[in-house]
């Protein structure tokens, strides 16, 4: 697959998923290197968070120009403290990504060799160890990216087919050099919101398997219990304005499309006159069977708003400082600030939350003969 500046989700599983390699797009490379060009001259006379200063409270300290690139190193080394088990090795891709394509906006002001060197990982399956614990989010995932830092220059440890092993070795048995710092990369790789991105990305691609199987898992429930088909119809949900509720109902319009179990209701309590006083047929399923469109509408819509905060956040320049060649300037802020991500993966976590508790109270349903009235 061809980098470019941007990336979709659908390309994402394709890398994650199918194993699809990466290749940088010549304008990628071109990008990199008028970032990188234009930080080297801006910055021989200026001082620049992290270039020439200390990190953090240490801001207001000036480091000397024969320090300056161990500083950058010193940043990762301090940095990879992470406790815990490792993260799984989709997860730690999938942050690789993540940093790839912050840097590949161009506002990094890093070597090219370092996305290059990134992309090698990826596509030869060249995993870094990252500890699950440490990181703080409010500064940058600085604890997971610093132990993919670590292994960038040499250092730390891999999973490499199916073993963890130095990462010293694996580089050598690939051809592949220790990354060499220039001007700011030990910063900039420890730096952004890539590890919170990579593993929200991949719950994401979970989470819209898990919609599709509740969507089909809850038309068979209705087919077993051989509910009235009503309550997805179009006239009911387009009653109602949410994008959510309305794509569920068409959903399961879809999956019982041609079904024999489902029963219409003008054909049988619509159809002639009716003198039961009790109905042995429910004339109403149970919520659990009948509110579907209404239960997972909202998940689906959090499933979109997910995706438009992801894929926005792994196109953008999670980096600090911001080096901006178009408008010849260095801009300090604060885009490692992980709450964009943060609060959108509570809201996600809710959503997959409500979802199950629909698929356990169908399964109450399925398995209580007092409550189906049709099932031993």
């Amino acid at each position: 697959m061809l980098a470019e500046k941007t990336i979709t989700l659908a390309s994402l599983y394709k890398i994650l998923f199918k194993e699809e390699p990466l290749i940088l797009s010549g304008p990628c490379i071109q990008k990199l290197e008028e970032s990188f060009n234009f930080l080297k001259t801006f910055s021989n006379d200026k001082i620049i968070y992290g270039i020439n200063t200390g990190f953090g409270p240490m801001a207001q300290y000036r480091i000397e120009d024969e320090s300056l690139s161990q500083l950058q190193y010193n940043i990762i080394r301090s940095h990879a403290t992470g406790a815990g088990q490792p993260l799984p090795e989709l997860y730690v891709k999938a942050a690789m990504i993540a940093r790839l394509y912050t840097f590949l906006q161009g506002k990094s002001g890093v070597h090219k060799e370092l996305a290059l060197l990134i992309t090698e990982f990826i596509n030869r399956g060249i995993t870094p160890y990252v500890p699950e614990h440490g990181s703080v989010g409010a500064s940058g995932d600085l604890v997971q990216l610093a132990h993919i830092a670590l292994t960038l220059i040499g250092e730390g440890e891999v999973f490499y087919q199916g073993k963890k092993r130095d990462t010293a070795s694996v580089l050598a048995e690939n051809g592949l050099q220790p990354f060499q710092m220039h001007i700011r990369e030990g910063l900039s790789v420890t730096n952004g919101t890539s590890v919170m991105t990579g593993i929200g990305i991949v719950n994401l691609i979970y989470a819209r398997q898990l919609m599709q199987w509740a969507v089909g898992a809850s038309v068979m429930m209705n087919e077993i219990a051989a509910s009235y088909d009503d309550f997805m119809s179009e006239p009911l949900n387009e009653a109602k304005h949410h994008e959510g509720q309305q794509e569920i109902a068409r959903m399961m319009r879809q999956w019982v499309k041609g079904s024999q179990c489902v029963r219409k209701r003008e054909n049988e309590l619509y159809n002639g006159k009716h003198e039961e006083k009790i109905f042995t047929h429910k004339v109403q399923p149970y919520y659990s069977l009948r509110c579907i469109p209404q239960i997972l509408g909202p998940v689906y819509d959090e499933l979109l708003n997910a995706e438009k905060v992801l894929i926005n956040e792994i196109n953008s320049a999670c980096d600090n400082p911001i080096v901006d060649p178009d408008t010849q300037n260095v801009y300090h802020g604060g885009n490692f600030h992980g709450d964009y991500i943060s609060f959108e993966m509570d809201k996600l976590k809710i959503a997959v939350t409500k979802l199950t508790m629909l698929a356990e109270r169908q399964i109450n349903y399925l398995f209580h003969d007092r409550i189906n009235g049709i099932l031993p």
